[in-house]
């Protein structure tokens, strides 16, 4: 059994590299969903989109209470659903950590900003309500892969959009960013370009241009190789001007992998690629005050 297990971890790994659609469906069949109770399709705001699944570890790692991170997928803010990266979940489970993985709309339904007051409404809901399903409000995290890790930097960084949902960013304990564009303009990606408005781009739409001493602390992950996107334009640069701050960050490379396979490398069979999965937990149990 694990030998056949192995094998097709080891098919997939091509596929994943290149994205193809039905990889995650694949990673999370041979993902055991033993350590969470899944809450799915929740409402947190009106519309087709507003709508999130929630992952309970069935041992909370904070004394009865667990923490939470907020997850926001990729896709070129095209593409994803929130059943895709139970995956994601289940490697925190396993830690104690509660996750929250919300749809947003999407191209071309939406531009810039509305993918941003989505992913704010699902994290206020959150910190409104997540105490009813075992989640601690006082340990609530954002997290992001790719274009979800812009989303989540956004909410980290630029007091705007929590304010206007009705919470604040002050409310982290901290944010994580695996692979996330935080200083792209201008966009060499042509699927990109609409959403941002390309060539004109919206003032003050850039993570790095929200920099300052109260941002809340950073996991910030990158595939050393990354050829989608540069991770010393974006995450380096962006840890760079953060520390300066006086912001507590953590930058970790990560070699082997690719931009797709960093967050590939939370399903149980590929976790022995990296210890990514292992690194985010240990920073989000950390920052949350949390026993192991």
């Amino acid at each position: 059994m694990m030998a056949a297990r192995l094998g097709r971890a080891l098919a997939l790994l091509p596929l994943l590299a290149v994205g193809a659609c039905s990889t995650t469906d694949m990673l999370n069949a041979l993902t055991p969903d033993a350590a969470y109770t899944r809450h799915a399709d929740v409402p947190y705001g009106q519309g087709h989109r507003a709508r999130l699944d929630i992952y309970a570890p069935r041992e909370p790692a904070c004394a009865g209470k667990a923490p939470v991170v907020v997850f926001f997928y990729g896709g070129t803010w095209h593409s994803g659903e929130r059943a895709d990266y139970a995956f994601v979940a289940a490697a925190l489970a396993r830690r104690g950590i509660l996750t929250v993985i919300p749809d947003y709309r999407l191209y071309p339904e939406v531009t810039y900003p509305a993918f941003l007051r989505d992913s704010a409404l699902a994290v206020a809901w959150t910190l409104r309500d997540i105490a009813g399903y075992q989640g601690d409000p006082s340990r609530v995290f954002v997290m992001g892969h790719s274009a979800g890790g812009y989303n989540a930097a956004m909410l980290a960084l630029d007091p705007r959009w929590l304010d206007e949902a009705g919470a604040s960013r002050a409310q982290l304990r901290g944010w994580i960013g695996l692979a996330g564009p935080y200083d792209f303009f201008p966009i060499e990606n042509p699927a990109a370009r609409p959403v941002f408005h390309h060539p004109h781009y919206p003032p003050g739409s850039l993570p790095i241009d929200h920099v300052s001493a109260g941002a809340p602390p950073v996991f910030l992950g990158v595939d050393s190789d990354d050829r989608l996107v540069d991770p010393q334009r974006n995450s380096a640069r962006l840890g760079n001007r953060l520390r300066t701050a006086g912001v507590a960050v953590q930058y970790r490379e990560y070699g082997n992998l690719s931009h797709t396979l960093l967050i590939g490398a939370f399903a149980s069979p590929l976790r022995w690629l990296s210890t990514v999965s292992q690194d985010v937990a240990d920073f989000v149990l950390a920052r949350a005050g949390c026993a192991s």
